[in-house]
């Protein structure tokens, strides 16, 4: 488990605690009302718990189809591979999974990249070569 779903756990699980104490502390009617809202809320952690990865793939998808709209235009002759974080995966977690890494067909040996925010928002954060690899790295923007 990453450290950041553990926080994720502590912290619901706090809120939740801290519910459920209010609730015990209520008769009747209200109890019954913080009882139910203490069920609501651990009902909606675990629909966004679940469905979280799910989201992030479909926010992947549409980054994809926004970069290479971006790139067909930048470079309309080239062809590129796209190479994204398997963020589901054991040792992957503490990885960004909105980078996208660009591979061009001309430049197999160096990725580029890329960081999608919106289609007008799309910039290249940076790339990496094999270090006995030297060129003008011909799809470098450079602002």
């Amino acid at each position: 488990m990453h450290p950041t779903e553990l926080m994720e756990f502590m912290m619901v699980g706090v809120v939740l605690l801290v519910i459920l104490f209010i609730s015990f502390l209520l008769k009747g009617k209200w109890r019954k009302v913080t009882l139910g809202l203490a069920l609501v809320y651990l009902l909606s952690y675990g629909v966004f718990y679940a469905s979280r990865p799910y989201w992030i793939d479909f926010q992947i998808e549409n980054k994809v189809g926004y970069l290479n709209m971006y790139l067909k235009e930048q470079y309309p002759e080239e062809k590129w591979e796209f190479r994204t974080v398997p963020h589901r995966e054991d040792g992957y977690k503490h990885l960004n999974p909105y980078n996208i890494e660009v591979i061009f067909e001309t430049e197999p040996e160096v990725k580029y990249n890329y960081f999608v925010d919106d289609k007008e928002n799309i910039i290249q954060v940076g790339y990496s070569i094999p270090s006995e690899f030297k060129s003008d790295l011909l799809h470098l923007e450079v602002d």
